[in-house]
């Protein structure tokens, strides 16, 4: 019988958390620039709160894969 009140609350504290956010993968950020630019916009306005994120993390490593990408192009290579 106690385990019906528990159940119970626990249903309606699931239902009454906050959405999670999606996650994106590098390669997802990589493919996407606008949604690249876009995080790392908002993670660099809350380093705070964001910047351990996956999808900060994520995006800060596209980034800098990009940016290597770049150079080698730009360099001939």
């Amino acid at each position: 019988m106690r385990r019906i009140p528990i159940l119970v609350i626990l249903m309606l504290l699931a239902a009454c958390s906050q959405e999670s956010e999606r996650m994106y993968t590098v390669d997802e950020f990589i493919a996407d620039e606008a949604l690249l630019t876009r995080t790392i916009s908002e993670c660099r306005n809350n380093p705070g709160e964001l910047r351990d994120t996956p999808n900060c993390r994520n995006a800060e490593a596209a980034d800098g894969k990009l940016r290597l990408q770049n150079m080698r192009k730009a360099l001939g290579g």
